[in-house]
């Protein structure tokens, strides 16, 4: 059995709202109910839909209506809307070489570790996981989708992206430690309850980092030095890349 926690970013802060002309305003808000059905593992009914978003049940339709013509958008056949087929182009489209790369290594990982690893890149203030892959080797264990969103002051995934920063007075202890030991680590902090390591690379054009998470410390601990070596093959990989 495999717990999905695929949305947990359900839990950060809102955007705060923002005064947009009356088309702009509209585009947002198709903009975020495509995201809010993409993050819903469940799906979403109309009526649902219209409470995140805080409209009338039949603007909601609308924009659902809109995503159903353009395939970004499907319905289940218990009435609820999940994303569309279309979005698999859209995913494919997003740093396609490092998500092709670090696929093998990152599934690689979690077997040896008995763990869902999740690949982490950052962008702006969060930081988004674009690839994950789970063990066959084991049947329980946490799972995260590509897509979730985390702080990027907050958990071992953000802590080791900023520790592949040049150093700073402004960084945070996690970070530091992360720097000079090659491994950031947290307890209860992005999921409750949840231990997790990450090792954090970076290339010309992105900064990332291998995230293991697991509800067992004994897990976490023993994942750090099989996640730096992965980390590290994986930014191996990549400047061979560059150079061919």
């Amino acid at each position: 059995m495999r717990r999905d926690y695929s949305r947990g970013a359900d839990s950060l802060p809102q955007e705060p709202a923002i005064a947009r002309p009356a088309g702009t305003q509209t585009f947002a808000r198709g903009l975020t109910a495509l995201m809010a059905i993409a993050d819903s593992p469940t799906g979403l009914s109309v009526q649902e839909l219209a409470n995140r978003l805080d409209v009338h049940r039949s603007m909601a339709y609308r924009l659902i209506q809109t995503l159903v013509d353009f395939g970004l958008v499907a319905q289940a056949s218990d009435k609820t809307y999940r994303p569309g087929p279309r979005m698999a182009a859209f995913s494919d489209l997003y740093l396609p070489t490092l998500r092709h790369i670090a696929q093998p290594f990152i599934s690689a990982l979690a077997d040896e570790v008995g763990c869902a690893v999740s690949l982490f890149v950052a962008e702006g203030s969060n930081a988004f996981a674009i690839a994950s892959a789970e063990p066959t080797t084991v049947g329980h264990h946490l799972r995260f989708r590509p897509g979730m969103r985390t702080p990027g002051n907050r958990g071992a995934a953000a802590y080791a992206i900023l520790a592949t920063r040049p150093p700073s007075d402004n960084d945070l202890e996690p970070a530091k430690r992360a720097r000079s030991e090659g491994i950031a680590s947290s307890h209860d902090e992005v999921l409750k309850g949840a231990h997790a390591v990450a090792a954090g690379f970076s290339t010309s054009d992105v900064r990332a980092c291998v995230n293991v998470m697991t509800y067992v410390e004994e897990q976490a601990v023993a994942a750090r030095e099989p996640a730096k070596r992965c980390a590290a093959a994986i930014a191996q990989a990549l400047a061979e890349e560059e150079v061919h």
